[in-house]
This record gives C-alpha cells, sequence and structure tokens, in this order.
C-alpha cells in the first residue's frame, strides 16, 4: 500500500455500549463481516468488506460510557511530532502517543473549538485497505461551532489548503492536499440543538442510497437529513440505534453543477 500523505483520513472507528448490535446494524447496511476480538486491546473488533478491512468497533473502557460516536483518524509518520504541532496551534492532546502492539501508534486529540480526532501512525496496520466502494469509507466533514479555530488548525498540524464554498447560505470549506480535497469543514447553525457538540460526520459509500436509508431505519436507526441529491452523489444522514451519527452516499447518483469554491489559503 502507498504512503499516504501526512493529514490523510486513514482508518475509522466507533465505541458502542451494545458491540454485537452495532455488528448486526453496520453489517445489515453496509455489508460488513468482522474478525474476532482482540480481548489484549480492549475487544477492538475490526469490520471487513470483501475480506478487505474498512473500519473497527471496540466496547467502551469500564467508566467511559460515553454516547457512540465515530471517530476519524489522520495518518502521520510521526505521531510524536504530529501531536507537538497540536498543542503549538491551540489543540489538546487527549491521549499521548501510544503504541497498539505491533499495529502502529495512536494519539487522540481536539481541535480548540473542541472536535475530537486521532493520529495513526501506521506499522502493519496501515488504515483502510479500501476506499470509495460500496461500504467503504469515501468521505469526512468537520462539523463545529468555532469554524475560525478549525479553520486555523487543522492548516496549521496538517499543511491543509483551504478553499471556500461561495455560498452566503452555507459555511463550508474544503481541506486539500497536493491539489486533492481531504476532508470538509461545516459551521454548525443554530439548527443543531445546543446538546449536540462539535464532530466529525463519517460517510460511507452505498450502492443504493434509499434502500441503505431503508435498511437502517428498519433496523431502529434514525434519518436525520435527506436523502437528497447534489452535484457529488446521493446522500443521507442517519443516526444508527445507539445515537452515531453517519452518512450514506452513492456517488454514481448526480444532480446539479458543483459549487464553486475560492482559493482561501
Amino acid at each position: 500500500m502507498a504512503v499516504r500523505p501526512e493529514g490523510t483520513p486513514c482508518w475509522a472507528d466507533a465505541m458502542f455500549g451494545d458491540l454485537e448490535g452495532a455488528k448486526r446494524f453496520y453489517g445489515e447496511v453496509l455489508g460488513w463481516t468482522f474478525g474476532g476480538s482482540s480481548p489484549e486491546f480492549g475487544d477492538y473488533t475490526t469490520a471487513y468488506l470483501d475480506g478487505r478491512a474498512v473500519a473497527a468497533v471496540v466496547p467502551p473502557m469500564p467508566g467511559q460510557e460515553e454516547a457512540a460516536q465515530w471517530g476519524l483518524y489522520f495518518a502521520t509518520p510521526d505521531a510524536e511530532a504530529t501531536a507537538a504541532r497540536v498543542r503549538e496551534a491551540g489543540g489538546e492532546v487527549v491521549l499521548a502517543p501510544m503504541r497498539v502492539g505491533d499495529f502502529g501508534t495512536m494519539c487522540l486529540a481536539r481541535d480548540p473549538g473542541g472536535v475530537l480526532f486521532g493520529l495513526w501512525q501506521g506499522d502493519t496496520h496501515e488504515g483502510f485497505e479500501v476506499t470509495g466502494e460500496p461500504g467503504a469509507y469515501c468521505w469526512a466533514e468537520i462539523f463545529t461551532r468555532d469554524p475560525a479555530a478549525s479553520d486555523a488548525f487543522f492548516p496549521a498540524v496538517f499543511g491543509y489548503r483551504g478553499e471556500q464554498m461561495r455560498d452566503d447560505a452555507v459555511d463550508f470549506r474544503v481541506f486539500g492536499l497536493g491539489g486533492q480535497p481531504v476532508i470538509g469543514r461545516m459551521a454548525m447553525t443554530d439548527d443543531f440543538p445546543p446538546e449536540v457538540g462539535p464532530y466529525i460526520n463519517v460517510y460511507f459509500t452505498v450502492a443504493d442510497c434509499d434502500e441503505a436509508v431503508s435498511r437502517a431505519t428498519g433496523l431502529g436507526g434514525v434519518l436525520r437529513f435527506g436523502p437528497v441529491d447534489t452535484p457529488f452523489g446521493r446522500f443521507a444522514a442517519l443516526g444508527d440505534p445507539q445515537g452515531a451519527s453517519f452518512s450514506v452516499i452513492d456517488v454514481t447518483t448526480t444532480r446539479g453543477e458543483p459549487p464553486v469554491f475560492a482559493d482561501v489559503s
């Protein structure tokens, strides 16, 4: 596998109080199968798509029974150096770089606006073994109530270039590396309930958005937005039965002209 540039999303996982329930739900909605749990690593369980690693689920540690939430990890060749830049840019290192067997080194951090994310310095586990196919990760967006903080922080840490969408009604920015879009940044409006904190929303590709929504809601999931056609695909925002937010998108069904972006780097 080619080495991912620093700052590229490379892995996603989520913590669930009902691990078996999460496996049933995502297995039905996204077609995942699951490997055996690893007791030495807190029963961390890898999800597979046709035998290729796409994500992971894990039960909470005792005393850490927080709401379920998907987390995104960014690739780094040196977790210690990237963690130092997180601090220098005004972020918080929540979990200092920690070796995980021979798989790699992980770190958890927050940007100044409270967005939680991970760093991953891969070794035998480099991250996603497939992206962009139905059932696999394809995109993510930072949802924040402090867009100015995120806009300064993430380029300082990862060297992103920013492009702002020209739309007075929506404050949306895309961060890129080497001319390629990497992740979006969406400003949270008053439409979001005050109890909803900042987060990173992960998108998984599906062959049919409406069918995926039907499966998800039939299994106890909640439709939060959509389905709706966009220039990038037909997508919907969902909540799983344990409250974790995620989105599904059929990238083959597009409508409308792509929005115009302006370089703000």
